[in-house]
């Protein structure tokens, strides 16, 4: 399974941007999603999951009410959208898939993108 993060870049504090992951090699509808972000200096955490229907999500405390994470199985892509950002969400964004239902586990997620960063100037 190979898994192509997009769409981070540079924006101001209360702007918004969408991240895309593009999944290839695996019926891209069996999996379930995440996303996970790497700030400088800190360990990698959980942000998001969405279920392989879509049907369930999960977010972390400090993105929920201004990330969305969708999925679109015709596509097989996973999207986060990320509202109201703050200068503290600057850090490099990983997109995973698993073949169970893992929430906030990184060990729960078998396959990983390589990331791209979004960076929120203040």
């Amino acid at each position: 399974v190979q898994l192509q993060a997009s769409g981070g870049g540079l924006v101001q504090a209360g702007g918004s941007q969408r991240l895309s992951c593009a999944v290839s090699g695996r019926a891209f509808s069996t999996l379930s999603m995440g996303w996970f972000r790497q700030a400088p200096g800190k360990e990698r955490e959980f942000v998001a999951t969405i279920s392989w229907s879509g049907g369930r999500t999960y977010y972390a405390g400090s993105v929920k009410g201004r990330f969305t994470i969708s999925r679109d199985n015709a596509k097989n892509t996973v999207y986060l959208q990320m509202n109201s950002l703050k200068p503290e969400d600057t850090a490099v964004y990983y997109c995973a898939a698993s073949n169970g239902w893992s929430t906030d586990s990184i060990n729960g997620y078998d396959y990983w993108g390589q990331g791209t960063l979004v960076t929120v100037s203040s």
